[in-house]
């Protein structure tokens, strides 16, 4: 058992907290932007 400090999280792989909000940002973006061009043909095609 060595004294290492619970807050130090041997485990958590590291990350880049700025890029996860971004990447999340843009996947969000890109779900809504082809939810939208589906609406828009399909509004079209009536």
């Amino acid at each position: 058992m060595s004294n290492q400090h619970p807050e130090h999280h041997v485990y958590e792989e590291p990350r880049n907290d700025f890029m996860d909000v971004g990447i999340g940002f843009g996947v969000f973006f890109g779900a809504l932007f082809v939810i939208a061009v589906i609406a828009t043909v399909i509004q079209v095609m009536k």
